[in-house]
């Protein structure tokens, strides 16, 4: 019986370590998006000018504990079936755009586009999800109903237990050279062994990812 209290103790004080992370990650967050903001006005005028659509869209995904999340992105992908929309952001209720990913895609017409999508500069504006809490900095990417049902089946439930995150254990493992069940596997080890060096470590590593642009289309 004695270790019951040992336990609940060990529990309480992972809780308050995570709340003092989700406030650190809040503020890094702000920090992040603050100084991005000229990098992010350049690019959207860029390829506002590009596409001749919205700079912005908002991709319907399923977030923490199955909430809607209406996802922020730069635009980088357009075709002649695109919609141009009204002012800045589209709203995009698909669920076969993250599953058609392929590094000739031709939705991605130009170099700056594919420039933007190879540095995660189009993920740059979900820094406001993790300000407004949506989001983490860390945790399993944001997916579709299609993409869970689908691939995540029985496990469905317990991947959405975790903040969708900015970066996770997939990115920095191969991204998109892997196959969804490999990504799937990640998502669940990163739920399932979650722990602040963990989250320390795929920070750490996510930078040099980013800057390499290896893996990513």
């Amino acid at each position: 019986m004695g270790s019951i209290p040992v336990l609940r103790q060990a529990a309480a004080e992972t809780d308050w370590n995570w709340q003092a992370v989700a406030v650190c990650e809040r503020a890094a967050a702000l920090i992040l998006l603050l100084l991005a903001i000229p990098l992010l006005a350049v690019c959207a005028l860029v390829l506002g000018l590009l596409s001749g659509c919205t700079p912005l869209i908002a991709h319907r995904r399923v977030g923490f504990q199955g909430a809607p999340l209406w996802m922020l992105k730069l635009r980088t992908m357009w075709d002649g079936q695109t919609g141009r929309g009204a002012g800045w952001i589209e709203h995009i209720n698909d669920d076969r755009g993250p599953e058609l990913k392929d590094p000739a895609d031709s939705r991605v017409p130009c170099r700056f586009a594919r420039f933007c999508r190879r540095h995660s500069i189009d993920e740059l504006p979900q820094l406001w999800h993790v300000i407004s809490g949506e989001m983490s900095l860390v945790g399993p990417r944001p997916i579709t109903q299609r993409e869970l049902h689908r691939h995540y089946g029985a496990h469905s439930a317990e991947v959405l237990q975790a903040k969708p995150g900015l970066a996770g254990l997939w990115q920095i493992s191969g991204r998109n050279r892997l196959t969804y069940a490999e990504r799937c596997r990640l998502d669940l080890q990163l739920v399932r062994q979650r722990s602040i060096p963990l989250y320390c470590s795929i920070l750490l590593r996510t930078v040099p990812e980013v800057f390499r642009g290896k893996n990513s289309w």
